[in-house]
């Protein structure tokens, strides 16, 4: 049975030299921690589903994580009040910590994702499946220590919720080699699947999901020993899982309707037909904005309808996930419960229906599938690049061949971060790493890049343009 004294732990990897202030818990301080780094700031620049735009209206990761981080303070704040009427929580302050870890949770929910999306990560698992049974791997493992099962998967199966752990913990470099020193509960929380991209939970998974990659598992005995998860979700993962849920199934199709993907009235027809009845009220009002804004003469009537619609359909889901959080409380809390909140609420018909409006409408758009076939081949060519380059080179000190040369343009903080060694010093050498370092180097600087900089980097080294 998990416990809420575990669950909402402040420990970090390394104790806290921060000030503790009135009211301003240790989920407070990761919230500071994140908010000005360049971590955060490379999500303006990363595709929620519409790569490269011009324009200030279409969503980024950024912007979408500041929306699922809004209504994951909202879920939080009345599942808080609630564990304290059920004298879960002793006062308001614990229900407080509660709507601190939520919220910075969901703010760096997508802190790991490689440009393009999720198809981004797709394309980083296909290129390592061709090129681990190329002869060209062949060749190249000889001179190194073999990979074992779980390293081989961590490529594999890459994982943006893992690379985000691994940035929280390592990659955001201030001082030493703790990251941004999180709390144990707050990576926890992020850790959507607590499990090694080897174990049979992931094995026995249609989509290949997990936690935490080979590099960061000791990391991950320290969490689940802490906070009491051991192959069992964080109960607040679910509220940061439901939150993003709610985000993206309206905002997906709010920004489809600004770009003229979706004929919004056709489409709105089709959802009122079916859950009108279940609904009277909501779409009763719906109707009724729909009239004025004709009335009114607005100057886009399908963007006020839609984005009216978001707001609507978004209280509905709300209700619905804080419901199935009460009555699921018990099986949550003893590790049994299955599926997630939505899917188990009533309203998993509705959510159902607006995911199959994103994949009917949304993503089979020219414009989507275009850029998404733009992204695979700038992916792909880098990675056909730095991967060469690494495992081809001993040392730093020179850059005269050209595999010397891409190496020095990996990002020096990246480059610093797998010199530490175990004591925590700089003092490990480039030609004594392993063969998962060096591609683990590769893939946190790729994963790290926004869209632009990842195409503007592809054309230069290919000769396009000039840098």
């Amino acid at each position: 049975m998990l416990s809420w004294e575990n669950l909402l732990s402040g420990e970090r990897q390394r104790k806290s030299e921060g000030k503790s202030l009135p009211h301003r818990n240790e989920f407070d301080k990761d919230y500071e921690r994140i908010i000005y780094s360049s971590s955060l700031r490379r999500l303006q620049d990363k595709a929620q589903v519409f790569p490269l735009q011009d324009n200030d209206f279409t969503r980024t990761r950024l912007t979408h994580s500041l929306e699922v981080a809004s209504l994951g303070r909202s879920l939080a704040r009345n599942i808080g009040e609630w564990l304290i009427e059920k004298g879960e929580f002793e006062d308001f302050a614990k229900a407080r910590e509660l709507v601190s870890l939520v919220e910075v949770s969901c703010l760096v929910h997508d802190l790991g994702n490689p440009p393009f999306g999720h198809y981004g990560e797709d394309i980083i698992r296909k290129w390592f499946e061709d090129w681990f049974k190329s002869d060209t791997y062949k060749s190249i493992s000889k001179n190194f220590e073999a990979l074992t099962e779980q390293q081989k998967y961590d490529f594999l199966y890459f994982e943006g919720n893992a690379q985000a752990i691994r940035i929280l913990s390592k990659l955001q470099f201030l001082n030493d080699e703790y990251g941004a020193n999180f709390t144990l509960a707050t990576l926890g929380t992020l850790m959507k699947y607590p499990w090694a991209s080897n174990d049979e939970k992931n094995e026995l998974r249609e989509k290949k999901k997990f936690g935490y990659f080979y590099s960061e598992q000791e990391l991950f005995e320290k969490i689940k020993d802490t906070i009491g998860i051991d192959g069992c979700r964080h109960p607040a993962t679910y509220i940061l899982e439901a939150a993003d849920d709610i985000a993206y199934l309206t905002a997906d199709i709010e920004d489809a309707v600004k770009k003229k993907v979706i004929n919004w009235d056709s489409v709105y027809k089709d959802i009122k037909h079916e859950f009108e009845e279940m609904y009277p009220k909501e779409f009763a009002k719906l109707e009724e904005l729909r009239k004025k804004a004709l009335l009114n003469e607005v100057p886009d009537k399908d963007l006020i309808n839609v984005q009216n619609f978001k707001v609507y359909i978004q209280g509905i889901l709300i209700v619905a996930v804080i419901n199935s959080f009460k009555e699921n409380y018990d099986s949550i809390m003893g590790c049994t419960f299955e599926g997630d909140l939505l899917s188990n609420s009533t309203a998993r018909t509705l959510s159902e229906n607006l995911g199959n409006v994103a994949f009917k409408h949304v993503f089979p758009d020219k414009e989507v599938l275009t850029l998404e076939l733009v992204g695979d081949r700038v992916i792909s060519d880098l990675l056909h690049l730095f991967v060469n380059a690494v495992v081809n080179v001993d040392g730093l000190t020179k850059t005269k061949t050209k595999h010397e040369k891409l190496v020095h343009l990996i990002s020096e903080n990246f480059r610093h971060i797998q010199r530490i060694s175990e004591k925590g010093e700089p003092t490990v050498e480039f030609k004594d790493l392993s063969l998962y370092n060096r591609l683990q180097l590769v893939t946190d600087f790729i994963s790290g890049m926004t869209d632009g900089y990842a195409v503007n980097l592809h054309q230069e080294l290919l000769g396009v343009k000039l840098p």
